[in-house]
């Protein structure tokens, strides 16, 4: 995670607000005069009080109970309107926010992604992002409407004694910004260890829940509650200390305003004693004062909330400022898909070399096969086709064309890839396979599950295409997602299709009719076959053998 101070954070994501400028301001305005409002009903009581004790009073007394009144009625309606600009413009970027972080997972998939926990990725995306409404809708204008709001208390109250003026701003600086400061930096990083914390923690239950079958079977059930109990003790007690920096900061603000409240009172006293001021020096500053600390209260309390806010601030900041390791190419012509071919490609993981020199010749039309043992690159040579990666050297063409000057959707639409793991959505067997190809009809999603040999295993269930698939699709065998994986691929029709061990999970008569459709493939149709299986290899025109990074 990239370290970024709490001013940086919060810089970034104010730039955010421009496109909602205007309800921010109108979220300032209407708080700023909520508050006068509620401040000076207790100001006109103490006013009151001047008439009652024969004083002058700048206001008639039945004035003061009608302005009393309307004050009271227009602070619930400014209150009302403030939180509701703060809260849609909260949600409103929340959703844009959302919206930016997905298109980064986007384009930082699959590369950047595959080694974060998944666990921790939905925690980003869901309570890391939520906890920015804080930030957005209790933060931002608060903090312009404590600074506004007390710079007119100050002016005020400094007009009746420039020196009360003067103690009203010190009060004000400490409990809305001194006080803050030294509870957030009492708290350290509690903020940031508790996200981390949290998703390290989503991580964990999300494995061991799609690990409960393997935990049960080698009786490993002791352990896993084991480390889930440090766990959510580790975190219960961050927790515990982020609330106890809390209670503290509480504690502390109420003291530092009791302590200016008494203040102001002594000091206002002391003028009033050498009898060069009147009565009303005494009553008014103090009660203005005692009256006007709700903006800058609203400040202090953030201290340690806050915390929690820009360690949250700062992961999303992490996904959306990532750089992928392949930026998507635009605004090149498109292709047709005439062949392809690798010259003297080098790839590395890390330091760790997979492919060395290696040259393979994919013309169109023919099956090619992949052949080798495990580790020795040949999953590694489709996900390079597909420039999930970059090459360290060489070159990669399809027809004729570097791969690194193709538009990426263009790209894609000319290649299809199935993996050795089916990911399957938790939706329907159709729709499932119908991702493959968004507008195909039922007639060609049929005819995509025939040549998969799927179709007859679909009929056989009782909603048929309607069925749900259950989540990640465990109410499948393996073999039965690898062949909804197939029909996907013979959905979406590309010129080259890219199949990374398709028969591992198959019996000997399902891996023979779907040989034999790939067999039949259209003459325009390529296709770039990796297996172990010779059986697999025996449709191929040419069988390339993959060891030590090298093809042969």
């Amino acid at each position: 995670m990239k370290k970024r101070s709490n001013l940086q954070v919060m810089l970034r994501l104010i730039g955010l607000i421009k496109p909602l400028l205007g309800f921010m301001l109108i979220a300032i305005i209407m708080g700023v005069v909520g508050f006068l409002c509620a401040s000076f009903i207790t100001i006109f009581g103490g006013f009151a009080l001047l008439d009652i004790l024969g004083m002058d009073s700048p206001v008639p007394l039945g004035t003061m109970f009608v302005c009393v009144i309307i004050f009271a009625i227009a602070r619930g309606f400014l209150r009302y309107g403030e939180q509701s600009c703060n809260h849609y413009i909260a949600f409103k970027l929340l959703a844009i926010i959302r919206d930016s972080v997905f298109k980064a997972l986007r384009r930082l998939c699959p590369a950047k992604l595959e080694c974060r926990g998944k666990g921790d990725m939905i925690s980003l995306i869901t309570s890391d992002i939520e906890l920015l409404e804080v930030f957005y809708a209790h933060t931002i204008s608060p903090i312009c409407i404590a600074v506004i709001f007390s710079v007119i208390m100050c002016v005020f109250i400094g007009s009746y004694n420039p020196i009360l003026g003067i103690i009203a701003a010190a009060a004000y600086i400490s409990v809305g910004a001194a006080v803050p400061v030294a509870i957030s930096k009492k708290s350290g990083n509690a903020g940031a260890e508790f996200r981390k914390g949290s998703g390290e923690l989503s991580s964990f239950v999300l494995d061991s829940l799609r690990g409960l079958r393997e935990t049960i079977q080698y009786n490993n059930g002791e352990k896993k509650l084991d480390e889930l109990s440090k766990k959510t003790d580790a975190l219960s007690e961050k927790q515990s200390e982020i609330s106890r920096s809390a209670g503290f900061d509480t504690a502390i603000t109420n003291t530092v305003v009791l302590i200016f409240d008494l203040i102001m009172l002594a000091v206002s006293a002391v003028l009033y004693s050498s009898g060069n001021l009147g009565f009303e020096v005494v009553i008014i500053p103090t009660t203005a004062i005692m009256s006007s600390f709700g903006p800058v209260i609203a400040l202090a309390n953030l201290g340690v909330s806050l915390q929690n806010t820009f360690a949250a601030g700062n992961r999303v900041l992490d996904i959306l400022d990532e750089q992928p390791v392949t930026e998507d190419i635009t605004g090149r012509n498109n292709i047709i898909f005439k062949g392809a071919n690798c010259r003297d490609v080098t790839f590395s993981y890390d330091s760790e070399v997979i492919l060395k020199n290696l040259n393979v010749d994919i013309p169109k039309g023919e099956i090619i096969g992949i052949s080798g043992k495990s580790g020795s690159g040949k999953s590694t040579l489709l996900k390079l086709l597909m420039r999930f990666w970059k090459i360290d050297s060489g070159e990669i063409k399809i027809s004729d064309i570097n791969i690194n000057e193709i538009n990426t959707k263009n790209l894609r639409e000319n290649e299809s890839y199935v993996t050795q793991d089916t990911h399957m959505f938790h939706d329907t067997i159709e729709n499932n396979i119908r991702i493959a190809k968004l507008d195909a009809s039922r007639e060609e999603i049929i005819s995509a599950c025939k040549k998969a040999s799927v179709h007859d295993f679909i009929m056989s269930l009782p909603n048929g295409y309607e069925t749900q698939v259950g989540e990640l699709g465990e109410t499948l065998s393996g073999g039965e997602r690898q062949r909804i994986g197939l029909a996907r691929a013979f959905l979406c029709d590309a010129p080259l299709i890219l199949l990374d061990e398709p028969t591992s999970n198959l019996d000997s008569l399902n891996e023979a009719v779907i040989l034999k459709s790939l067999a039949e493939c259209d003459e325009n149709i390529t296709v770039v076959l990796v297996s172990h299986r010779k059986s697999t290899m025996r449709i191929c025109d040419r069988v390339y053998s993959a060891e030590n990074g090298r093809m042969s």
